[in-house]
């Protein structure tokens, strides 16, 4: 193996260790101990002390919703790990609070502020009551405007949107199934590329210990499947989970002089944007695909470049809405790019190697972080199994909330091997 390139100017922040509980059901732990879990391995994968770190950055929601832990949950969760020395800043940003906490983290070290920061997500969402975890995402969309916003859905294809928390599920799966319906309609995409890409990332999650789910299920299975919103089967939506996951970013001079720096990862790029007023006939406007520009233009690449990324597949819609807004295939060939395979292990550019959400699991806050664990095992040539051949650049994209007809928050970011 060759020596690993040092740091110049153009690489200035690296990735120095990550850390994920498994993400699923975990009935007898808190958030607070997920936090730590996650914490705690991030510090020592990357060799770095807890008095290292400068800054922490902790995204949560279900602390403050679920415990009525208002106000202090990173200070509550992290102080017993004696990070007492560090200011702690508590991130909350809808579905994208793991992936604000990353570009709070990066930003802060860019700016010089210290050597080292920790992003920190994490959410337990599986309770007693499944309503009031349901009921958690409710608040992610304007609740003051709530039957305006949920009548513009109705409106761009007719699917039904409802209000009624007895249906057992989050009130999102029906808000994907309308711009699913809505894409069906403009673009000609089938229920049958929303199963393969369902299909796909359970067979990935297969491979994926850390998963919520490791079954592989066919396209005819998910098809069969049972419906939450046409034409959303279960199979194809993102399950309530617990979990967390860390990462530390180091300034890469002062990581360059450390015995493992030849498995950090390079920050290229982290992009965070924030709505728009576009319409219906403006997708090439959406948020995910601002978003994805503006890291491209950040990084110097194009998507030609990106060998392997993670999305924000709450349900496989996303995935086809969200490779067309990074860019791999034209905006409305989402569904015929994913068909081909080509986001498959084993494909051209595959997507979510990790199983995604419909499949790891989706913990909210810790979900944009759970995607750099995926790619910074990619990039490190680790990820067993799931493994991209001779990945050297990544893509993650995770958002979060609506407003409108989009996402309320977008993030994307792009990182590069080393060695």
């Amino acid at each position: 193996m060759s020596a690993p390139a040092r740091p110049t100017a153009a690489d200035d922040i690296v990735i120095l260790g990550v850390g994920s509980t498994p993400f699923g059901r975990h009935p007898d732990r808190t958030a607070s101990d997920l936090a730590r879990q996650a914490v705690t391995e991030a510090l020592a994968d990357g060799q770095v002390s807890r008095d290292e770190i400068g800054a922490v950055f902790y995204a949560n929601v279900s602390q403050k919703a679920l415990d009525g832990q208002h106000m202090i949950p990173g200070q509550v969760s992290l102080r017993p790990l004696g990070l007492t020395h560090a200011p702690l800043v508590n991130v909350e940003n809808a579905c994208a609070g793991g992936a604000t906490a990353l570009w709070l983290a990066v930003s802060h070290v860019r700016a010089g502020l210290s050597d080292a920061a920790l992003a920190v997500g994490v959410d337990k969402l599986v309770c007693a009551d499944p309503a009031r975890g349901l009921a958690v995402f409710d608040g992610a969309m304007d609740v003051q405007h709530r039957e305006e916003t949920l009548a513009a859905l109705r409106n761009l294809s007719g699917a039904t949107v409802t209000d009624d928390d007895s249906a057992g599920r989050s009130v999102f799966m029906d808000i994907y199934a309308s711009l699913a319906r809505a894409h069906m309609q403009k673009f000609a995409t089938t229920r049958e590329q929303l199963a393969f890409v369902a299909a796909k990332n359970h067979t990935h999650s297969v491979h994926n210990p850390r998963a919520h789910y490791r079954k592989a299920l066919t396209p005819e299975e998910i098809l069969a499947a049972r419906e939450v919103a046409w034409p959303l089967t279960v199979p194809m939506c993102s399950p309530v989970s617990d979990g967390a996951a860390a990462v530390v970013v180091m300034r890469a001079e002062a990581a360059g002089t450390r015995a493992g720096y030849d498995r950090a990862v390079r920050v290229l790029a982290t992009a965070l944007v924030s709505g728009s007023d576009r319409t219906a006939e403006q997708p090439e406007e959406h948020i995910g695909r601002r978003a994805a520009l503006a890291a491209y233009e950040q990084a110097g690449i194009t998507p030609a470049d990106i060998d392997v990324a993670e999305v924000h597949d709450a349900t496989a819609f996303g995935e086809i809405q969200q490779v067309e807004n990074l860019g791999f295939c034209a905006i409305g060939d989402g569904g015929r790019w994913s068909l081909s395979g080509a986001g498959a292990l084993g494909g051209t550019l595959p997507v979510n190697p990790s199983g995604g959400l419909v499949s790891r699991g989706h913990p909210v806050s810790a979900t944009g972080l759970a995607q750099i664990y995926e790619l910074v095992g990619q990039l490190r040539g680790e990820a067993g199994a799931r493994q991209v051949a001779g990945a050297r650049v990544a893509a993650a994209e995770n958002g979060g909330g609506l407003y409108g007809i989009e996402e309320a928050v977008a993030a994307v970011t792009l990182l590069g091997a080393i060695r």
